[in-house]
């Protein structure tokens, strides 16, 4: 793909993007719906803490697990 097709292919996408974010509605999440009972909200440390910490914690762990229960017997780096 050349230059000129790349730009244009980056200008489509961007002005489709602004547009799109230009015609859409607003949420309406202001107006409260009959038996909305929400709870308190989060504090800052919460937020990181649930929403990066938690999923980062996971992962390493789900990572962790996967290396120790690998049970090939090959050696790291070598094809059979």
């Amino acid at each position: 793909m050349d230059k000129k097709n790349a730009l244009r292919a980056g200008a489509v996408a961007a002005g489709t993007t602004l547009m799109m974010l230009l015609m859409s509605s607003p949420a309406l999440a202001v107006m409260r719906d009959d038996g909305d009972d929400p709870g308190p909200g989060l504090s800052v440390a919460e937020t990181l803490g649930l929403f990066v910490a938690a999923p980062i914690g996971l992962f390493l762990i789900i990572a962790g697990l996967v290396m120790v229960l690998d049970k090939s017997d090959r050696p790291s780096g070598k094809r059979a």
